[in-house]
């Protein structure tokens, strides 16, 4: 007896459909993306209506790829791969919606903050199809990496092992404090030596989530990343210092399972993150071999805890923004010759555009200085 039609398999999709609906959402998502990370980038609280403005309606073209992303009748084994695509791209809608939102809200710029943490949230759900399409590959590359035929063709070679490469959590779910997010590149070889970067998220924030202001870049130039999360809303920037063992542990269990350069781990970090950079990075104890804060926080009375031949020749790479309206730019200054009076190596970056954001078009030179040596062909100060 045949089945009845409410029993029946409903048709599949033809490959050329899939293709199509998978080009109509892709594109305008990433496009949507690239968008949320120029006002990342932008973001200044007088501005705030002028920046979200100047990227436009980008979300249009996310809702009408979603729509036809749930038109499709997808094959089940499918369903994970549609499911990515859907949560990216619910995420992007909720960040332009909240974005548009915050500029009728009093503390728009908080809003405005809080918003962008969607930004990150898509940027996870998609990940693990960066080896599966090419378009996506090359978006979890820093630009100047994008058109590398060589590195894109070894990432696409590079099969999935779970536990050794790609992105992992330990202990770092969103209602989580005091664990991290590790990113080991998909090529890692354990008979070689990785540099390690240690990034740290600002006030607030999360590992999980500052964990994609780096791993474009960390993809590109092939270095272990790990982003933790501090043990209480913000980095201990005053005794008792809970999140220095912490970050030792985490240390000690990544060297203890990947193969590490001990004379290549970076710590670096973002406002209370750059600060607590400084904190942890100058004291005669501190593991890191290079220190990268950036628009952070500084009083001079830190390096009194400093001990002399710590501060001597430590590589220091400093960025702060010329419109940072949480720690003013002679802040950075001050930190600059101060720094510089104790013997540290410095690179001293101020960018005229930067506000209190995170300029992630810096990572590529902060590490080429980190795993070359290699300083600025522009100079430091940028007028």
């Amino acid at each position: 007896m045949p089945p009845s039609s409410s029993e029946q398999t409903p048709p599949q999709p033809t490959h050329d459909a899939l293709t199509e609906t998978i080009t109509a959402a892709l594109p305008p998502l990433l496009h949507a993306m690239e968008g949320l990370g120029f006002i990342a980038r932008h973001l200044h609280p007088p501005r705030l209506a002028e920046v979200i403005a100047h990227v436009g309606a980008l979300d249009k073209g996310v809702a009408d790829g979603l729509g036809a992303v749930h038109e499709l009748a997808w094959p089940e084994d499918l369903h994970p791969f549609r499911d990515r695509i859907v949560d990216a791209a619910t995420s992007v809608l909720r960040a332009y919606e909240e974005l548009r939102s915050s500029l009728e809200d009093p503390n728009g710029a908080m809003m405005t903050y809080r918003a962008l943490r969607h930004y990150a949230r898509a940027q996870e759900a998609l990940f693990p199809l960066a080896r599966l399409l090419p378009p996506l590959s090359r978006f979890f590359l820093d630009e100047g990496a994008r058109d590398d035929a060589a590195l894109l063709a070894q990432l696409k070679e590079a099969g999935p092992r779970p536990g050794v490469t790609g992105l992992m959590h330990f202990g770092n779910e969103k209602q989580e404090r005091g664990g991290f997010s590790l990113y080991v590149p998909e090529t890692y070889d354990p008979a070689g030596r990785y540099p390690l970067v240690f990034a740290l998220h600002g006030g607030s924030g999360h590992g999980r989530d500052f964990m994609w202001s780096w791993l474009r870049t960390a993809r590109a130039m092939d270095f272990i990343l790990v982003s933790p999360t501090s043990v209480g809303s913000t980095w201990s920037l005053m005794e008792p210092d809970e999140d220095a063992p912490n970050l030792a542990r985490m240390l000690d269990h990544i060297q203890a399972h990947w193969s590490v350069d001990p004379d290549k781990v970076l710590l670096t970090g973002m406002s209370d993150g750059g600060t607590y950079t400084y904190v942890n990075g100058i004291t005669g104890a501190s593991a890191f071999t290079h220190l990268a804060p950036i628009s952070s926080g500084f009083h001079p009375l830190l390096l009194e805890f400093a001990e002399a031949e710590r501060l001597q020749g430590l590589p220091l790479y400093l960025v702060h923004g010329a419109q940072d309206w949480m720690f003013p730019v002679d802040m950075a200054r001050t930190a600059a010759r101060a720094l510089s009076g104790r013997g540290v190596e410095l690179v001293y970056r101020e960018i005229k555009d930067l506000s209190h954001t995170y300029p992630r078009e810096e990572n590529s030179q902060i590490a080429r200085w980190f795993l070359t040596g290699e300083r600025p062909d522009e100079p430091d100060r940028v007028a």
